[in-house]
Parts: structure tokens; C-alpha cells; sequence
């Protein structure tokens, strides 16, 4: 990107861009939902569809002027049914948790009962957790996964639908690295008289690149971001059946949102374009081939990851196996430019700023170009850090090192 306006107008916000800039193609990218986007979808998010108000859908707008705004959404509300195969797409979600407040407010009433997966188990805080709209609004009730096996048991889930008869299921995760069972879960939805919610924010570019099963042709409603594995810019869409078309748009707007972020919504356009072309499917495949790869290093070097390994792009890894919490091993991890975010493992005895372990991902360092013998080399590192934590001048040198190995690899956009 050209910053020579902003270098000249605002040099602090230069200048912390460009360390940002800086930090991100010398580090290794871990962070299960982080991803790079392309230069085509960076520049789209810099254009004059910024100074548009829009509100209402195309057609039905509240503002005169809209004849190439209706083309622009137009167009990603087309590619994204294609992409999905869904019968209808709201693409003016503004990001994850309101797509799925207005997916709530579409089918639900406050107090309504909602099945959803366990914030410690690998689910969202818009999943049911006390603290967030979810459970304070909702009557939620929780399925977790088996404490052995580390997977969702669906026959758990079929008995806590059978006993409390949630008006709603919410299948989806944030934390949890294996398929989910969509047809199961909407055998159970359909015995108990519920309603079908997928969130499939973290997995949207492995369904669409086709290297996971795809809820949207027959769940209710299906909300997605638009990044992460997506690799588009930072929003959300929903998709449902035609049934619920109306209910699904007017929770959106004028339920939730006002004006819609087009210059955002056109980037999201660029992204499901690129998302549809064969190279996509390779690259999804890819993700999952370093996902394995890189779980089976670090098993290899004794660490334990929640239900022994990955079928998509994260795991999550107690930490605990190697004597730090979830918060030193980020810490350790950051002195070596090798960015991670904690997270809590089931029934975790420790408090969520300090659990016990660690979320990783591969769909950043996947779009940069590394490969599966390339993860043998990043378990090392990982290894070395925790090993040598109370080293500065290790630590360092593992800095270094990841540096060098980062900057043969090119991020897009910079």
C-alpha cells in the first residue's frame, strides 16, 4: 500500500503501521484466527464506497444514489450462495458476535432456551457465556465434550436436547479441532422441534475450499467472518433458507445495524471470488495438511493436545504437559516472534486470563507458503522457547532464527 498521504498527515499512525507491517512478516503467524489477506481485497478496503450511507438492501435503500452500491452488494451476495450453495445471503453483518445476535433476534425471543457448545470446551463467548448478550438475553443450556476423548459426544447432546428442548441448537466453535457432525446435530434439532444454527467463522475457508463437510444446504441458518480462513477483510455474513429470508434481513437491518460498511462488503466480494477459484481448494487442503503436521511434532515432543490431534486448521495444547500456563507460553512465544493466543482447555482448573494452554493455527503461515516439512522446524522452536524461558540470550537467538525463516516466505500486501 502507498501511505504517502498518511506519512505526510498523521506520522504516529505511519509509523505504527509500519512496525506492524514489520512485526508480521518477520514473525510466525500462529493465531488460529488471524490470516493475511490478498492486495486485491487490501485495496478494496481503501476506496470511495467509504462515503456512502446505504441502509436498506439493494433495490430498497433509504439514500439516493445507490445504483453501483446495489451492483457491489449485488455481486457478493451472488458469490457468496455460490460459494456456500446457500438460497439466500445477508452480507451486511458487520462482524461475528452481531451476525449472531441478529441470527438470535431472527428466530428467538429473550428467555428463549438455546443449546450451545461450553466456552471451555471449545465454543464461543456468543455461544451462552454468562458475561456476554448471549446468556444474558437467552435461556442457554450447554453441551461439552467427552473429558476423555476430547470430542463432542453427540450422544449427550441428543439427551440434554431430549430433557430441556432448546428452541435453538448452536453447533460451531472457537477452540475445538475436530469435524462437527451437522447431520447428526439436525437429526437431534428435528426430534426436538429446534431451530439449526451453524457458526462456521473458523472453519468458512476449508468448507469453501471444500476440504470440510458444509452445514449451509440444510441448517436453518449459517453465519460465518469474512476472514480467518475466509482470508477476506473483517466482517460477516449469514445465510439461511429462503424461508427465512425476511426475518434474517430485517434482524440485520433495521434489527441490528444501520448504514452497511459497502467499501467492506466490496472487499468481501473480492474475497469470495478468489475463494471460488481452484487454487483456493489447495491452499484449504494445505492448511489442514500443516494443521496435522504440526499436532503430530509436537506430540512427538511430548506436548498434550485436547482429543490427540486436529481435522482442521487449530488445536489447542495444554501447556501444563511442560510445566507454564497458557499465558507464560503466549509470553514465552511473543520474546520469539511466534504469536499464539491462550486458551482454556476443558474443565480447566485455571482462571481464563491464565489458563492452561495455548490455541494454534496454521491458516496464516499456510498463505505465506510453508509446508509440512516446515513444521517440524517451527515445533522445534516452540520447544526451544519453553525450554529456555528464563534465557534471554536464547530466546534471542530463536528470535533470530524465526526472523530469517519468516522473511523467505513473502506476506501478501506488504
Amino acid at each position: 500500500m502507498n501511505y504517502k498521504n498518511l506519512q505526510e498527515e498523521d506520522k504516529d499512525i505511519f509509523d505504527a503501521i509500519k512496525n506492524e507491517e514489520r512485526r508480521q512478516s518477520e514473525g510466525m503467524e500462529l493465531i488460529a484466527s488471524e490470516n493475511y489477506v490478498s492486495q486485491a481485497v487490501l485495496e478494496t478496503m481503501a476506496n470511495v464506497l467509504t462515503n456512502k450511507y446505504s441502509e436498506g438492501y439493494p433495490g430498497k435503500r433509504y439514500y439516493g444514489g445507490q445504483e453501483y452500491v446495489d451492483i457491489v452488494e449485488e455481486i457478493a451476495i451472488e458469490r457468496a450462495k455460490k460459494l456456500f450453495n446457500a438460497e439466500h445471503a445477508n452480507v451486511q453483518a458487520l462482524s461475528g458476535s452481531p451476525a449472531n445476535a441478529a441470527v438470535y433476534m431472527s428466530f428467538l425471543k429473550p428467555g428463549d432456551k438455546v443449546l450451545g457448545l461450553k466456552l471451555d470446551h471449545g465454543g464461543h463467548l456468543s455461544h451462552g457465556h454468562p458475561v456476554n448478550f448471549s446468556g444474558m438475553l437467552y435461556d442457554f443450556v450447554q453441551y461439552e465434550v467427552n473429558p476423555e476423548t476430547g470430542r463432542i459426544d453427540m450422544d449427550k447432546v441428543r439427551e440434554i436436547a431430549l430433557k430441556e428442548k432448546p428452541k435453538m441448537i448452536v453447533a460451531g466453535f472457537s477452540a475445538y479441532s475436530r469435524e462437527i457432525e451437522w447431520k447428526k446435530f439436525k437429526e437431534i434439532a428435528d426430534e426436538v422441534g429446534a431451530f439449526t444454527f451453524a457458526d462456521i467463522a473458523h472453519t468458512a475457508g476449508l468448507i469453501a475450499g471444500e476440504q470440510m463437510d458444509n452445514p449451509v444446504p440444510f441448517f436453518d441458518v449459517v453465519s460465518t467472518t469474512t476472514h480467518k480462513t475466509l482470508r477476506g477483510p473483517r466482517g460477516a455474513i449469514i445465510m439461511c433458507k429462503e424461508k427465512f429470508a425476511k426475518q434474517v434481513d430485517r434482524a440485520v437491518f433495521p434489527g441490528m445495524q444501520g448504514g452497511p460498511h459497502e467499501h467492506i462488503i466490496a472487499s468481501k466480494a473480492v474475497a469470495f471470488k478468489e475463494a471460488l477459484k481452484p487454487e483456493f481448494k489447495t491452499y484449504a487442503g494445505q492448511v489442514i495438511k500443516n494443521a496435522k503436521a504440526l499436532a503430530g511434532e509436537l506430540i512427538n515432543l511430548g506436548y498434550k493436545i485436547v482429543s490427540d490431534g486436529t481435522d482442521n486448521h487449530l488445536m489447542v495444547v495444554d501447556m501444563t504437559s511442560k510445566g507454564v500456563n497458557g499465558r507464560e507460553a503466549e509470553e514465552i512465544l511473543d520474546k520469539v516472534g511466534i504469536s499464539v493466543s491462550r486458551s482454556t482447555i476443558p474443565n480447566d482448573p485455571n482462571p481464563p486470563m491464565r489458563p492452561s494452554g495455548v490455541r494454534l493455527g496454521t491458516p496464516a503461515i499456510t498463505t505465506r507458503g510453508m509446508k509440512e516439512d516446515d513444521m517440524k522446524k517451527l515445533a522445534d522452536w516452540i520447544e526451544e522457547a519453553i525450554k529456555n524461558k528464563n534465557s534471554e540470550n536464547e530466546l534471542n537467538k530463536i528470535k533470530e532464527n524465526v526472523k530469517e525463516f519468516c522473511l523467505k516466505f513473502p506476506m501478501p500486501g506488504v
